[in-house]
Protein backbone atom coordinates (compact mmCIF):
# COMPACT_ATOMS: atom_id res chain seq x y z
CA UNK A 1 0.00 0.00 0.00
CA UNK A 2 1.94 3.14 -1.32
CA UNK A 3 0.29 5.70 0.98
CA UNK A 4 0.13 3.55 4.28
CA UNK A 5 -2.88 4.93 6.56
CA UNK A 6 -2.75 8.46 5.43
CA UNK A 7 -5.97 10.06 4.94
CA UNK A 8 -7.07 10.77 1.46
CA UNK A 9 -6.91 14.46 1.93
CA UNK A 10 -3.45 14.35 3.54
CA UNK A 11 -1.99 13.07 -0.14
CA UNK A 12 -0.26 16.10 -1.45
CA UNK A 13 0.56 16.07 -5.12
CA UNK A 14 4.39 16.38 -4.40
CA UNK A 15 3.75 12.95 -2.76
CA UNK A 16 2.36 11.53 -5.44
CA UNK A 17 5.21 13.02 -7.94
CA UNK A 18 7.79 11.02 -5.66
CA UNK A 19 5.78 8.17 -6.20
CA UNK A 20 5.72 8.57 -9.42
CA UNK A 21 9.42 8.74 -9.85
CA UNK A 22 10.05 5.14 -8.13
CA UNK A 23 7.31 3.25 -9.72
CA UNK A 24 9.48 4.73 -12.64
CA UNK A 25 12.62 2.78 -11.93
CA UNK A 26 10.68 -0.28 -12.55
CA UNK A 27 8.04 0.18 -15.25
CA UNK A 28 7.53 3.96 -16.39
CA UNK A 29 4.21 2.54 -18.53
CA UNK A 30 2.92 0.66 -15.22
CA UNK A 31 3.69 4.36 -13.83
CA UNK A 32 1.56 6.14 -15.98
CA UNK A 33 -1.58 3.52 -15.54
CA UNK A 34 -1.13 3.59 -11.99
CA UNK A 35 -1.29 7.28 -11.58
CA UNK A 36 -4.49 7.37 -14.35
CA UNK A 37 -6.09 4.81 -11.42
CA UNK A 38 -5.42 6.90 -8.61
CA UNK A 39 -6.77 10.16 -10.50
CA UNK A 40 -10.02 8.45 -11.27
CA UNK A 41 -10.43 7.08 -7.83
CA UNK A 42 -10.13 10.73 -6.82
CA UNK A 43 -12.31 12.16 -9.41
CA UNK A 44 -14.85 9.97 -8.57
CA UNK A 45 -14.68 10.71 -4.64
CA UNK A 46 -14.18 14.66 -5.40
CA UNK A 47 -17.39 14.32 -7.03
CA UNK A 48 -19.47 12.93 -4.31
CA UNK A 49 -17.41 14.92 -1.51
CA UNK A 50 -15.24 12.58 0.39
CA UNK A 51 -12.12 14.56 -0.61
CA UNK A 52 -11.77 18.22 -1.21
CA UNK A 53 -9.25 17.67 -4.11
CA UNK A 54 -7.10 15.41 -6.16
CA UNK A 55 -3.61 15.66 -5.69
CA UNK A 56 -2.86 13.58 -9.34
CA UNK A 57 -3.97 16.59 -11.02
CA UNK A 58 -0.61 18.47 -12.48
CA UNK A 59 1.10 15.60 -12.25
CA UNK A 60 2.53 14.79 -15.46
CA UNK A 61 3.11 11.49 -17.00
CA UNK A 62 6.57 9.76 -18.15
CA UNK A 63 7.18 10.42 -21.98
CA UNK A 64 6.96 7.22 -23.56
CA UNK A 65 8.67 6.27 -27.00
CA UNK A 66 6.41 3.84 -29.03
CA UNK A 67 7.48 0.57 -29.04
CA UNK A 68 9.13 0.04 -32.36
CA UNK A 69 10.38 -4.67 -32.19
CA UNK A 70 8.95 -6.60 -34.88
CA UNK A 71 9.06 -10.23 -34.84
CA UNK A 72 10.48 -11.60 -37.67
CA UNK A 73 9.04 -15.20 -39.29
CA UNK A 74 12.27 -16.69 -38.35
CA UNK A 75 12.16 -15.61 -34.94
CA UNK A 76 8.40 -16.60 -34.72
CA UNK A 77 9.12 -20.08 -35.88
CA UNK A 78 12.15 -20.07 -33.63
CA UNK A 79 9.84 -19.37 -30.71
CA UNK A 80 6.87 -21.71 -32.02
CA UNK A 81 9.56 -24.37 -32.29
CA UNK A 82 10.38 -24.24 -28.28
CA UNK A 83 6.70 -23.32 -27.15
CA UNK A 84 4.43 -26.35 -25.25
CA UNK A 85 1.48 -26.45 -27.27
CA UNK A 86 -0.99 -24.05 -24.96
CA UNK A 87 1.45 -20.87 -25.87
CA UNK A 88 1.40 -22.40 -29.77
CA UNK A 89 -2.59 -21.74 -29.64
CA UNK A 90 -1.93 -19.13 -28.12
CA UNK A 91 0.76 -17.64 -30.10
CA UNK A 92 -1.25 -18.43 -33.19
CA UNK A 93 -4.69 -16.79 -32.28
CA UNK A 94 -2.92 -13.73 -31.46
CA UNK A 95 -0.92 -13.53 -34.49
CA UNK A 96 -3.49 -14.45 -36.73
CA UNK A 97 -6.18 -12.52 -34.84
CA UNK A 98 -4.73 -9.27 -33.84
CA UNK A 99 -5.37 -10.25 -30.45
CA UNK A 100 -4.27 -9.01 -27.25
CA UNK A 101 -2.91 -11.70 -24.83
CA UNK A 102 -5.89 -10.71 -22.39
CA UNK A 103 -8.47 -11.39 -25.24
CA UNK A 104 -6.67 -14.71 -25.82
CA UNK A 105 -6.49 -15.86 -22.56
CA UNK A 106 -10.39 -15.12 -22.43
CA UNK A 107 -11.91 -17.26 -25.17
CA UNK A 108 -14.21 -19.75 -23.88
CA UNK A 109 -15.35 -22.46 -26.65
CA UNK A 110 -19.09 -20.99 -26.41
CA UNK A 111 -16.83 -18.23 -28.67
CA UNK A 112 -16.08 -20.93 -30.95
CA UNK A 113 -18.48 -20.43 -34.15
CA UNK A 114 -19.45 -21.60 -37.70
CA UNK A 115 -18.40 -18.22 -38.81
CA UNK A 116 -14.96 -17.86 -36.79
CA UNK A 117 -14.01 -16.60 -33.87
CA UNK A 118 -15.82 -14.73 -31.34
CA UNK A 119 -13.81 -11.99 -29.51
CA UNK A 120 -14.64 -9.01 -27.47
CA UNK A 121 -11.73 -6.48 -26.86
CA UNK A 122 -11.55 -5.97 -23.25
CA UNK A 123 -9.52 -2.74 -23.79
CA UNK A 124 -12.33 -1.17 -26.74
CA UNK A 125 -15.19 -2.96 -26.27
CA UNK A 126 -14.79 -3.99 -30.15
CA UNK A 127 -16.68 -7.38 -30.99
CA UNK A 128 -15.27 -9.22 -34.13
CA UNK A 129 -15.50 -12.72 -35.40
CA UNK A 130 -12.70 -13.57 -36.90
CA UNK A 131 -13.23 -15.91 -40.11
CA UNK A 132 -11.45 -19.30 -40.47
CA UNK A 133 -8.53 -19.42 -42.20
CA UNK A 134 -6.59 -23.43 -42.27
CA UNK A 135 -4.07 -22.20 -40.17
CA UNK A 136 -6.65 -20.73 -37.82
CA UNK A 137 -8.76 -23.86 -37.60
CA UNK A 138 -5.29 -26.17 -36.98
CA UNK A 139 -4.84 -23.80 -33.88
CA UNK A 140 -8.34 -24.44 -32.62
CA UNK A 141 -7.96 -28.13 -33.62
CA UNK A 142 -4.82 -28.10 -31.45
CA UNK A 143 -6.36 -26.68 -28.74
CA UNK A 144 -9.20 -29.83 -28.76
CA UNK A 145 -6.54 -31.91 -28.65
CA UNK A 146 -4.70 -30.62 -25.69
CA UNK A 147 -7.30 -29.42 -23.89
CA UNK A 148 -9.26 -30.65 -20.87
CA UNK A 149 -13.42 -32.11 -22.12
CA UNK A 150 -14.12 -30.49 -18.80
CA UNK A 151 -12.77 -27.15 -19.40
CA UNK A 152 -14.54 -23.84 -20.72
CA UNK A 153 -11.93 -21.82 -21.78
CA UNK A 154 -9.94 -22.60 -25.27
CA UNK A 155 -6.56 -22.18 -23.19
CA UNK A 156 -6.22 -24.34 -20.17
CA UNK A 157 -3.54 -25.78 -17.63
CA UNK A 158 -3.09 -29.86 -17.59
CA UNK A 159 -5.55 -29.36 -14.82
CA UNK A 160 -8.12 -27.31 -16.87
CA UNK A 161 -8.08 -24.67 -15.31
CA UNK A 162 -7.65 -20.73 -16.84
CA UNK A 163 -4.31 -19.86 -17.79
CA UNK A 164 -3.23 -16.44 -16.38
CA UNK A 165 -0.96 -13.76 -17.93
CA UNK A 166 1.80 -14.60 -15.74
CA UNK A 167 1.97 -18.24 -16.21
CA UNK A 168 1.62 -18.00 -20.47
CA UNK A 169 4.55 -14.78 -19.56
CA UNK A 170 6.71 -17.82 -17.79
CA UNK A 171 6.11 -20.16 -21.12
CA UNK A 172 6.67 -17.44 -23.37
CA UNK A 173 9.83 -16.60 -21.89
CA UNK A 174 10.89 -20.46 -21.52
CA UNK A 175 10.62 -20.46 -24.78
CA UNK A 176 12.23 -17.73 -26.36
CA UNK A 177 15.29 -18.58 -24.09
CA UNK A 178 15.71 -22.08 -25.52
CA UNK A 179 15.10 -20.13 -28.87
CA UNK A 180 17.75 -17.64 -28.68
CA UNK A 181 20.30 -20.19 -27.31
CA UNK A 182 20.07 -22.78 -30.25
CA UNK A 183 19.84 -19.10 -32.89
CA UNK A 184 22.94 -17.40 -30.58
CA UNK A 185 21.31 -14.38 -30.51
CA UNK A 186 18.92 -12.41 -28.26
CA UNK A 187 15.59 -10.85 -29.96
CA UNK A 188 14.34 -8.88 -27.34
CA UNK A 189 10.56 -9.65 -28.10
CA UNK A 190 7.53 -10.14 -25.56
CA UNK A 191 4.09 -12.20 -26.20
CA UNK A 192 2.36 -8.56 -26.81
CA UNK A 193 4.71 -7.61 -29.82
CA UNK A 194 2.92 -10.77 -31.89
CA UNK A 195 -0.39 -8.60 -31.92
CA UNK A 196 1.73 -6.07 -33.56
CA UNK A 197 3.37 -8.36 -35.88
CA UNK A 198 -0.03 -9.48 -37.25
CA UNK A 199 -0.89 -6.13 -38.12
CA UNK A 200 2.66 -5.30 -39.52
CA UNK A 201 2.28 -8.34 -41.78
CA UNK A 202 -1.36 -7.95 -42.66
CA UNK A 203 -1.98 -6.28 -46.28
CA UNK A 204 -3.43 -3.79 -46.33
CA UNK A 205 -3.82 0.18 -46.69
CA UNK A 206 -3.82 1.61 -42.51
CA UNK A 207 -7.88 1.33 -42.87
CA UNK A 208 -7.78 -2.14 -44.04
CA UNK A 209 -5.10 -2.84 -40.92
CA UNK A 210 -7.94 -1.06 -38.85
CA UNK A 211 -10.62 -3.54 -39.86
CA UNK A 212 -8.62 -6.47 -39.28
CA UNK A 213 -7.74 -5.28 -35.80
CA UNK A 214 -10.67 -3.78 -34.36
CA UNK A 215 -9.02 -0.62 -33.75
CA UNK A 216 -10.98 2.66 -33.59
CA UNK A 217 -8.81 5.01 -35.48
CA UNK A 218 -6.05 4.63 -38.12
CA UNK A 219 -3.92 6.56 -35.62
CA UNK A 220 -3.94 4.15 -33.30
CA UNK A 221 -2.90 1.06 -35.94
CA UNK A 222 0.07 2.80 -36.85
CA UNK A 223 1.44 2.23 -33.25
CA UNK A 224 1.45 -1.34 -34.15
CA UNK A 225 2.57 -1.49 -37.56
CA UNK A 226 6.23 -1.92 -36.98
CA UNK A 227 7.47 -3.79 -40.54
CA UNK A 228 9.78 -1.92 -42.58
CA UNK A 229 8.09 -1.32 -45.43
CA UNK A 230 10.03 -1.65 -48.94
CA UNK A 231 9.73 1.50 -50.99
CA UNK A 232 10.54 2.80 -54.40
CA UNK A 233 13.28 4.04 -55.53
CA UNK A 234 13.90 6.90 -58.08
CA UNK A 235 14.65 5.51 -61.33
CA UNK A 236 15.92 7.90 -64.43
CA UNK A 237 19.04 7.83 -66.08
CA UNK A 238 22.37 9.46 -65.46
CA UNK A 239 23.02 13.02 -66.80
CA UNK A 240 26.36 12.97 -67.87
CA UNK A 241 27.94 16.18 -68.45
CA UNK A 242 29.73 16.96 -71.97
Amino acid sequence: MVFGKVLADNVKTEQVRIFMDKRGLESKTQANHELASLSRVYGWGYERGYVKNNPCKGVRKFSLKARTVYITDEQYAAIYAEAIPQLRIAMEISYLCAARLGDVLELKWQDIMDKGIYIEQNKTGTKQIKEWSPRLRTAIQLARNVSSCTCEYVINTTKGGKVIAKTLNNWWNQAKRAAEQKVGVPFGCNFHDIKAKGISDYEGSSRDKQIFSGHKTENQVLIYDRKTKITPTLDLPLVVSK
